[in-house]
């Protein structure tokens, strides 16, 4: 998953050339709050300010872009934001089950929340084969992880299939949320707590 939250603490990768860093920089944003299918990458150089030979000196295709920018988003919005956050927020596993919709509630009531990126670019890319659906798909299977480390944390048997309810709940809300319901997280969490006490722990 990816917010405009994301784009806000965004900081500069070590390495790479000058432009390189801002093709990418204009693919994230273009891309995060428009899709993939109706950026061009007459767009992305536009907004970059570098040349379109240079583009392709960096990258290939706007596949490549794709794809770099799938792994910016991940790094930047499960890692340093999401994962982050849900960690300052609560001490104990359970906690951070339920501090991700405290942090989801911000989010969505951000006047520029845009979505989950890794929803919406594997939506738009639907053929399972397709490289950028595989990504898409990997990068929300490891927000999953994410999830199912919790739960084995908290001693909840079944983890990896209590991980898939709980993703569910996530990514409802995040629709919800793109429906206009600002109050999507706090309605998801209210079910999410329900789950937890349903469940039994080791």
């Amino acid at each position: 998953m990816a917010g405009s939250a994301a784009t806000r603490s965004e900081k500069p990768f070590s390495g790479g050339s000058d432009a390189r860093e801002r093709l990418v920089r204009a693919a994230c944003d273009l891309f995060s709050r428009r899709g993939v299918q109706a950026v061009s990458v007459d767009d992305i150089v536009e907004r970059s300010g570098v040349a379109r030979q240079t583009m392709y000196r960096h990258f290939a295709s706007k596949q490549d872009l794709v794809l770099t920018f799938l792994e910016r988003r991940e790094e930047l919005w499960t890692r340093q934001w999401l994962q982050a956050e849900v960690t300052r927020r609560a001490s104990d596993p359970k906690g951070r089950l339920l501090a991700i919709f405290d942090v989801f509630d911000g989010w969505f009531r951000a006047p520029d929340f845009e979505g989950c990126s890794f929803i919406n670019v594997m939506l738009e890319h639907p053929d399972p084969h397709d490289p950028v659906h595989r990504a898409a798909t990997a990068y929300l299977a490891g927000i999953r992880s994410f999830i199912e480390g919790l739960a084995r944390q908290a001693g909840i048997p079944g983890a990896e299939g209590f991980a898939r309810q709980w993703h569910i709940l996530m990514k409802g809300s995040i629709v919800a949320a793109g429906e206009g319901d600002q109050d999507a997280a706090l309605r998801a969490r209210t079910i999410a707590a329900g789950l937890l006490e349903q469940v039994p722990t080791d």
